[in-house]
């Protein structure tokens, strides 16, 4: 794999670089909630949010606060689930980045 050498993965040229961060981030904090194996009262929630950032992902840049609606929908669905948190912070930080350009 690519990482084990140190390098990352090229997007495609024409695809904006922040989305691609988001896509990859989302899907794997999918995958971990998927493989969790306790349940919590609003893990459906979350389930769905993230599908929605998916979605949203798949179709070019997102607008901003629809994002940041998700990021906080998904954070109080997930709530303090410790084994979460890295991949809770990465989908984060994706969001951030659209922030920080002004976009939305």
């Amino acid at each position: 794999m690519l990482r084990s050498l140190g390098q990352r993965p090229v997007a495609d040229s024409d695809e904006d670089q922040r989305v691609a961060v988001l896509r990859t981030a989302v899907a794997r904090l999918r995958r971990e909630l998927a493989a969790h194996p306790v349940e919590f009262p609003d893990r459906g929630i979350a389930e769905d949010e993230l599908a929605a950032l998916a979605a949203m992902a798949a179709g070019g840049p997102p607008e901003t606060p629809r994002l940041r609606r998700s990021l906080l929908l998904i954070a109080g669905a997930i709530g303090s689930v410790s084994a979460l948190s890295r991949g809770m912070a990465e989908v984060r930080e994706a969001v951030d980045r659209f922030a920080e350009n002004g976009t939305g």
